[in-house]
């Protein structure tokens, strides 16, 4: 991962346009190829990025200070630098990936065993399918044969429905997978997290652990 903080001005031209007025600013560029401009005010949600793949040039002579960021679909991210306060790079290697605990391990087995609970004719491919960036928790197939990838959590907020998003993004490359849908599922989610989750098309499901245990009804709740 490089690290750059720097004054810099920032232009994104694809389907709109966007321009970010000269301020110091943030710039990561991990080793996936994405590039991303943070400020100190925004939590870990980006000004700008560009997700990968995209590749990165920087500029020489008369362009010199200029990153010039371009993806697959031939849109830009222009980022003009005009004093760099620091520049590093950092080899962080393969990450092991979040480790649930003890609820969230044992909700996604007790789910995968009976995953007819979200709903008839549902099969299991398997659960911690692998990604790039981590294992999604279950894939399965609905009753129509499509995809989908089920997102666990004890407690449902805004960034497992992010983690969800960036899992579906990649695994709606894969030819064999596509078109692959979200359901995140949690014993509670947040107003916030089921309004997100909604707008990008997944589905909300409220796990009943003791239910899902044969304790109390067998069913979940649907929304």
């Amino acid at each position: 991962m490089r690290l750059v903080i720097a004054r810099c001005s920032v232009d994104y031209a694809g389907r709109l346009t966007a321009h970010l007025p000269s301020a110091p600013r943030l710039i990561l560029v991990k080793a996936d190829g994405s590039v991303s401009i943070h400020a100190d005010d925004r939590a870990y949600k980006p000004l700008n990025w560009m997700s990968p793949p995209c590749s990165l040039k920087e500029g020489t002579g008369d362009q010199e200070g200029v990153w010039t960021v371009v993806n697959k679909a031939g849109e830009k991210l222009i980022i003009t630098m005009e004093e760099v306060l620091h520049d590093s790079s950092h080899e962080l290697g393969v990450d092991p990936g979040l480790i649930k605990d003890g609820v969230e391990a044992h909700l996604q087995e007790l789910l995968a065993d009976r995953i007819e609970t979200l709903g008839e004719g549902y099969t299991l491919i398997r659960r911690e399918y692998m990604t790039a960036i981590g294992p999604v928790d279950i894939l399965c197939r609905d009753a129509s044969g499509a995809t989908v990838a089920v997102e666990i959590k004890r407690r449902g907020e805004i960034d497992g429905v992010e983690q969800l998003t960036r899992y579906l993004e990649l695994l709606n490359r894969d030819p064999h997978l596509a078109p692959v849908r979200g359901v995140f599922a949690a014993q509670e989610i947040k107003p916030q997290a089921r309004v997100l989750a909604g707008d990008r098309g997944m589905d909300c499901v409220v796990l009943d652990y003791d239910a899902l245990r044969g304790i109390e009804d067998d069913k979940l709740r649907l929304f």
